[in-house]
């Protein structure tokens, strides 16, 4: 456990650098821009990539050393930080090279995060993986919370070339922990039986592991449509809050509802999700959802705030309970494979969320509750009218589908029994 926690403690300052750069880029390219096009492709650059190279690098994380997989990745991703760097120095940073340098990051963490997310099958007994979950998410928690208040802060004072050199700093510590920490003997290289198999077939059976067993399988078809609005979510709280408010209130907006991460993470933490983690599942994506539906109901920092503060800790929750329950299910030989195949098919919904965000609300959604709109005077009399309350009735909408689907989900039984009809590894 003490080793998993020294790698966590690195993870969790890498994670707040990168969220300091990511609030600074995103409110870089949309003030200069404009454009909620424009944008949402910085969110589709950070999942795009990272779902293209998931399978090969669960393949890589199966049968190479994981440690050496993060120690590879953190510097690749500082790499590109450092390149964005030395373009703003030279002042000749273009909204292009923002996009390949997302792209580059979105890349490493392909290879990191199925090999992190292996590591605790390794390092910790099975008994403690919901804590454990917690503390991962914990780690985001603390992204969600301070990044974008002291990026607020900090774009004032030191301005995005300053930001930008503490990320690179943070990408250090993050190798240093790793560095230091070192796996038992005999779990440094871990070859499965089929190792000797090219790439594609051990992709190939990662995904036949996942489509024998239903309830693994639909509780991921689950994970795919909720993804999908969480995406649209994500990409659009940003220039719905900025069409009412500034940037500092938005970042305070931001910190004060992912502080919900933190708490929500807590939690997990200390509780670990008890012995029924589906139902939690079922029950915090409801929460979910009616947070969602409450953040377009008004354009108020404060209802923005309270909503989000839910959403955010729901979520810690559902994917604390939703990773424990595949690392204690799945074999430890197939966990890189079956969790890069996951993650690649689950995180697939939200490049496509961030790819029609941009021209629904533009040409869609925006118009139709502008002064004078289509519902300007019988949904805008309940919502409002202006610019972001388009936004804002996307995520009424996006409210009531997460409710549906989980309502549909929970009549599956493949899903409902997930933990009493699948065999936990020994």
């Amino acid at each position: 456990m003490r080793n998993f926690i020294c790698i966590w403690f690195g993870q969790v300052i890498s994670l707040i650098g990168s969220g300091l750069t990511s609030f600074a880029l995103g409110v870089w390219v949309y003030q200069l821009t404009g454009s909620t096009i424009q944008f949402s492709l910085i969110y589709l650059f950070i999942e795009l990539p990272y779902i293209l190279v998931a399978p090969l690098s669960g393949v890589i994380a199966d049968n190479w050393n994981r440690r050496w997989i993060m120690i590879l990745a953190d510097i690749a991703s500082g790499i590109s930080t450092f390149l964005v760097a030395i373009l703003l120095y030279y002042d000749a940073l273009k909204i292009w090279h923002v996009y390949l340098a997302i792209a580059f990051h979105s890349i490493s963490e392909g290879f990191q995060i199925p090999a992190y997310h292996s590591i605790p099958t390794l390092l910790v007994n099975k008994k403690y993986f919901g804590q454990v979950n917690g503390m991962i998410q914990l780690s985001l928690a603390a992204e969600k919370l301070l990044s974008p208040v002291l990026a607020g802060i900090l774009l004032e004072a030191i301005q995005l070339k300053g930001i930008i050199l503490i990320d690179f700093a943070t990408f250090g510590i993050a190798l240093l922990t790793l560095l230091f920490v070192r796996f038992p003997k005999h779990q440094l290289n871990i070859k499965n039986k089929i190792s000797e198999n090219r790439p594609w077939k051990e992709i190939s059976d990662a995904w036949n592991y996942i489509w024998r067993r239903p309830g693994l399988f639909n509780l991921l078809m689950f994970f795919v449509i909720t993804n999908f609005t969480i995406g649209l979510a994500q990409v659009l709280i940003t220039p719905m809050v900025l069409g009412f408010t500034d940037v500092q209130t938005l970042g305070k907006i931001l910190s004060i509802a992912g502080s919900g991460y933190f708490f929500g993470a807590i939690l997990m933490t200390a509780w670990g999700g008890s012995n029924k983690k589906i139902q939690r599942v079922f029950c915090f994506e409801i929460f979910l959802g009616i947070g969602i539906l409450l953040t377009g109901l008004r354009p108020s920092p404060i209802l923005i705030t309270v909503s989000g503060f839910l959403v955010f800790f729901s979520i810690p929750i559902i994917m604390g309970c939703a990773n424990a329950i595949r690392q204690v299910k799945v074999a430890p030989e197939y966990q890189g494979r079956v969790f890069a195949i996951w993650g690649a098919i689950a995180y697939s919904s939200f490049p496509l969320a961030y790819v029609i965000a941009g021209p629904l609300t533009d040409y869609i959604f925006q118009p139709l509750l502008l002064e004078g709109g289509l519902l300007s005077n019988s949904i805008g009399t309940l919502i409002g009218v202006g610019v972001g309350r388009g936004i804002g009735l996307m995520f009424i909408l996006i409210g009531i589908l997460v409710i549906l689907a989980t309502t549909i989900a929970y009549q599956y039984p493949s899903i409902r029994f997930v933990e009493d009809r699948l065999p936990d590894i020994k």
